[in-house]
């Protein structure tokens, strides 16, 4: 356990576009603080999964809503082996393909989506003791009230290069999809991605993952050690 952080409760919020580093770096964090791990992105990623599956167009707002509402998840947290269900099947690897990527913007811009989601996660967090929660919208949506907020950011041509090593795609292709999403998650209507007025950024250029670990725990003892 972690010097410092208080035992009883403790909620970290981290956000940032996609590969500057959040799911490592949570999953690496709630191991340090003896807590659980949310991955919020995968809940939407899960609910696309399903959409596809239903053969849904991407276009009709109430039969995604439908689906959505009528989806089982089950949430593992365990930040050594986090794990996705939807209606009973493994989605842990599908929900990461191509098809759900290239859709999963889509289907998380509709508002009674992200309301359906966003109580769950809350409820999530609200049973949990030490929990740290990434996504898009934490900070300033999911979890305001957090211990410590954090904005994760990279380079572009950073967070691409660390995507597809991930996935083993062409760099290239792999940052013009990031720049796609970026645009679509922070245009958005509803709950866009964007820094919380009170969070603190971070650029994860050029730093290790033990580096930029240590760095969020030595704000978090700060935090909370006041």
């Amino acid at each position: 356990m972690a010097q410092g952080v208080r035992p009883e409760r403790c909620v970290v919020a981290v956000d940032g576009p996609s590969g500057s580093g959040k799911s490592t770096v949570s999953r690496r964090l709630a191991t340090a603080i003896d807590g659980i791990y949310l991955d919020t992105g995968a809940m939407y990623r899960a609910v696309t999964w399903a959409v596809l599956q239903a053969g849904v167009d991407l276009t009709d707002t109430d039969s995604i809503v439908k689906v959505a509402q009528e989806t089982d998840l089950s949430i593992g947290t365990d930040p050594l082996a986090p794990h996705f269900e939807a209606n009973g099947v493994d989605v842990d690897a599908a929900i990461r393909g191509p098809e759900v990527t290239g859709a999963v913007s889509a289907v998380a811009a509709i508002p009674q989506v992200r309301a359906m989601l966003v109580q769950f996660q809350q409820d999530i967090i609200n049973g949990a003791p030490r929990i740290v929660v990434e996504g898009r919208d934490i900070a300033s949506v999911v979890a305001p009230d957090a211990d410590l907020k954090v904005y994760l950011t990279a380079s572009a041509a950073a967070r691409a290069q660390r995507r597809s090593a991930e996935d083993a795609t062409d760099v290239a292709a792999t940052e013009a999809d990031l720049a796609r999403r970026d645009k679509l998650d922070s245009s958005r209507a509803t709950d866009p991605l964007k820094q919380a007025a009170d969070a603190t950024e971070l650029d994860t250029t050029g730093l290790g993952i033990d580096e930029v670990v240590d760095r969020l725990l030595d704000m978090l003892n700060s935090k909370v050690s006041k």
